[in-house]
């Protein structure tokens, strides 16, 4: 019997951990799943004979190392800066190690180490990044495979709500994945290429330089870039290549409400607030204005940032509680925290609510003379608040490259990302007979 060794049973592992104990019988696994609460671990195993909960605390050195000892593939949900200490025990006891996080410095060091152990340490095997890389490499290949030559890659990936849940949220946004990461998103200045020159926008201009998409059958988004799309260049092998673009998707209107959050300041973690404990939602906002004996916060907001008082981005503040005389509930806090804390009082999925997982891709390239476009498109819709879109693409890959590494389908080994067709091909195949596949339209 092999064991497959789950750590992480937050928001994302609720699809991963259905999909490796519906197949655990007729693969003869045996799944733990650990956590630093073993109540939510055993809420994720359900009745399942075949899985296993316990509590999981990576910083007790000497019982993480039993447990990591005892598997045959670790897939790690853990908060991603934990991620190659779990690496590091895996390389030590001779485990694999997957996970949906990009490939952080301290992981990358240990990619000589990892092929002297004959380990795999597959990162950025989930949805963004992930599905996205396998889904890109998959038609660059096919291009190739032709004869052409690629000119633009473009591509952007967005965690949104599906059209019938709560129909009155300005934003048609809420929280799918930690809300920590979407408060901190941007914050790296943004690398790209743009008609072979290289491009960068600093987080203060980020969410007002945006890409139109629209995605058919589903209407126009906004995107903006997303960290370092450059590395990809050689990754995907598109050296020569003059436009790369890799960024977020939100609906539209959502950018330009969220700049005035960044702007003001609210996204800054790098200071503790004084006062939180008696503070409001409203006078958070003010804390970030200028004094005025006279004009009101909302007014003072208006004139700060030349918006409208009933304009759009006033409309998605307002919703969102943040004029609000409502206590913030904190003892202490930095503003990302803060910002974080008062907008998951609204923006926290309710039971009933739908995900909507949205992804886009533009290639451009050169075939026998003549210019080409494609463009191709995935889109996931979750269940309810627990069996998300966002946890099937970010768990069903990981499940499915655990499943190939145990029949031995995967030979690459040290710290890898999923574009090697070895990988991309068998678990893009599965992911179709599992309703999550890429659509390619040719524009004329």
């Amino acid at each position: 019997m092999k064991t497959i060794l789950v750590l992480g049973a937050g928001r994302s592992s609720s699809a991963l951990i259905t999909y490796l104990l519906q197949r655990a019988a007729s693969h003869e696994w045996k799944i733990i799943v650990g956590d630093v609460s073993e109540a939510a671990a055993r809420l994720r195993i359900g009745g399942s004979t075949r899985g296993h909960a316990i509590t999981f605390d990576i910083n007790n050195e000497e019982k993480s190392a039993e447990t990591v000892r005892s598997a045959d593939v670790v897939i790690s949900l853990m908060p991603a800066h934990l991620h190659h200490l779990v690496a590091k025990l895996c390389i030590a006891h001779g485990k694999h190690l997957l996970n949906a996080s990009y490939v952080s410095p301290e992981m990358q060091a240990l990619h000589p180490e990892a092929l002297s152990k004959n380990i795999l340490l597959l990162n950025e095997c989930g949805l963004d990044p992930g599905i996205d890389h396998m889904s890109a490499m998959q038609v660059i290949e096919n291009i190739k495979q032709q004869g052409g030559k690629l000119l633009t890659f473009e591509s952007f990936t967005g965690g949104l709500i599906s059209p019938e849940t709560d129909p009155e949220n300005p934003w048609r946004y809420k929280f799918t994945w930690n809300p920590r990461n979407v408060v901190m998103a941007g914050q790296a200045t943004a690398k790209f290429l743009q008609e072979g020159q290289f491009k960068y926008i600093p987080y203060q201009q980020l969410f007002r330089r945006l890409t139109k998409v629209s995605v058919p059958g589903f209407g126009d988004y906004e995107g903006y870039a997303n960290r370092d799309s450059l590395k990809y260049i050689d990754t995907y092998g598109l050296q020569g290549i003059r436009n790369m673009l890799r960024g977020t998707l939100r609906n539209v209107g959502y950018c330009a409400a969220w700049d005035v959050l960044v702007q003001l300041g609210c996204c800054d973690d790098t200071y503790t607030m004084e006062g939180i404990a008696n503070m409001t939602h409203r006078d958070f906002i003010n804390a970030f204005l200028n004094y005025d004996s006279q004009l009101m916060v909302e007014e003072k907001l208006c004139f700060a940032f030349k918006i409208l008082p009933n304009g759009p981005e006033m409309k998605r503040l307002r919703w969102s509680g943040l004029f609000d005389r409502e206590l913030i509930g904190l003892k202490e806090g930095t503003p990302a925290q803060v910002l974080e804390h008062i907008l998951n009082k609204k923006w926290r999925l309710n039971p009933g609510d739908k995900d909507l997982i949205v992804m886009w891709h533009k290639f451009v390239y050169e075939l026998n003379g003549a210019k080409k476009e494609v463009h191709a498109s995935l889109t996931a819709t979750g269940d309810d608040a627990n069996y998300t879109a966002m946890a099937k693409t970010v768990g069903l890959p990981l499940g499915i490259a655990a499943k190939l590494l145990l029949e031995d389908k995967i030979k690459s080994r040290g710290v890898s990302i999923p574009t090697v067709k070895e990988i991309y091909e068998p678990v893009l195949n599965e992911l179709g007979t599992l309703g999550i596949r890429l659509t390619e339209t040719e524009i004329h």
